[in-house]
């Protein structure tokens, strides 16, 4: 490491509402103990989902000069987190971004926000798709949904349950697209429960965590939940002992958003009181 405390870089969209992207990762990523520096994609009033009339800010132009004035003070990262990327552009200046910083121990996560529940997000094009496997690519760490895993590989979505076998094959084939650590969350299992599911080229392992949160549609989950993975594996954690710790703590989340039932799923979960309780 070298930073008195762990340095990531969070290239992520801020909403100004709905507790998603930046505004869920910015306070994680600082509670865990990591200095977490903000890279833009895009300013939007509004997170997309369930609000009218947001405004938006594209930071594609800004984000190279952001890069280059970092690479000329000669600030070291010990990670690189992306999560929703607005533009295929976005994606080769991120893979610059990378390409630059690079080192030996630079952790890399790739979180590859491009649909859910089968579906390409309308914003998005195959164009899209294409360039996200170059981005995982130059991953250490990626965490897809079951629909954005099916898009990589260029597979059917596996709507409904899914065997051992059958998501086992699909993590050793995303991992063959560069990561060496992959992350699916959604997963249904055979039991008809969700689960996470991680592979480990290294290892060559396999292991499922059976999720233990409310299965519903809540906002900003997937934000939440590797903004969490990121903390714990800079920290030292295994990878599936930072998955169980993300998969808790979005539990726990969930568990206080349910409390209080005029709670719109738009609005986000109530993590901030998880984190008020120093889980």
């Amino acid at each position: 490491m070298h930073n008195a405390i762990p340095r990531l870089a969070a290239v992520h969209d801020i909403s100004g509402f709905g507790k998603c992207s930046l505004t869920v990762a910015l306070p994680i990523l600082s509670a865990m103990g990591v200095e977490a520096c903000p890279l833009p994609t895009a300013v939007l009033s509004t997170h997309t989902g369930g609000f009218g009339g947001y405004t938006f800010l594209d930071m594609t132009d800004e984000m190279p000069g952001i890069i280059d004035h970092w690479s000329s003070l000669d600030i070291k990262f010990d990670a690189i987190y992306s999560g929703f990327l607005g533009s295929t552009r976005q994606v080769d200046i991120l893979i610059d971004f990378i390409n630059k910083f690079k080192h030996n121990e630079l952790l890399t996560v790739v979180d590859p926000v491009m649909g859910d529940h089968g579906k390409l997000y309308s914003i998005f094009n195959n164009e899209m798709v294409r360039k996200m496997r170059e981005l995982v690519a130059v991953a250490s760490v990626i965490t897809p949904n079951i629909t954005e895993a099916a898009l990589l590989l260029n597979e059917e979505y596996a709507d409904g349950a899914v065997s051992d076998g059958f998501i086992g094959d699909w993590t050793r084939r995303l991992s063959e697209l560069g990561a060496e650590r992959v992350v699916i969350t959604s997963v249904v299992g055979e039991d008809n429960e969700m689960y996470i599911v991680i592979y480990e080229r290294a290892s060559d392992s396999f292991q499922k965590i059976r999720c233990s949160y409310i299965n519903g549609a809540f906002h900003g989950t997937g934000d939440i939940f590797t903004s969490v993975l990121s903390a714990r594996l800079l920290h030292g954690d295994s990878l599936f002992a930072a998955a169980t710790a993300a998969d808790k703590f979005v539990a726990a989340s969930i568990a206080e958003t349910v409390k209080h039932p005029g709670i719109a799923p738009r609005d986000g979960i109530l993590f901030e009181k998880v984190l008020a309780r120093g889980r």
